[in-house]
């Protein structure tokens, strides 16, 4: 899959072999190399949440600071991890879904992925402390409520870089 970016330009050498010819050439290339800061998995089963995010972050994302890959369940975001480890440097997961909930999700990471842990900052529509508690026991490295800030968010993912 290709996505269009801004990023650096960077000079590549590339060398062709000849089809049924022992002999090469060589092209000196410009290339655009792209390099993300930070790469994010959403976890919501709302759907929704991801023009949300891209909106949201959308000058982020253009000028690579931040790429966000989505989930829909805990089960997803778990297949998505074992196909890209130690991509995903942060995870930002709902607490409340149907199937896997965050909290078990949460678990999951810290005990099969121990050897590059990504951040994991917990989001919920309820901000109880029972939640609260159980996440950063687990954990969590941060915590937030629905409706999220995202100017607080933003701050945060920018800290973390």
């Amino acid at each position: 899959m290709w996505r269009l970016f801004q990023g650096k330009r960077q000079s590549l050498k590339l060398q062709f072999l000849l089809p049924d010819s022992r002999d090469s050439f060589t092209r000196q290339f410009r290339a655009t190399v792209y390099r993300f800061d930070m790469k994010i998995l959403v976890v919501d089963d709302e759907e929704d949440v991801k023009s949300l995010f891209e909106q949201k972050f959308r000058k982020e994302i253009r000028s690579a600071q931040f790429e966000f890959s989505f989930a829909f369940s805990g089960e997803q975001a778990l297949a998505f991890l074992a196909d890209h480890p130690s991509e995903v440097v942060m995870i930002l997961s709902d607490i409340n879904m149907p199937g896997m909930s965050g909290i078990e999700l949460l678990k999951t990471i810290r005990k099969d992925f121990p050897a590059a842990p990504p951040q994991v900052m917990m989001i919920t529509a309820y901000g109880d402390s029972n939640n609260h508690d159980q996440a950063m026991q687990l954990g969590a490295d941060d915590f937030l409520t629905k409706p999220v800030n995202f100017v607080e968010l933003k701050e945060k993912l920018l800290k973390s870089l």
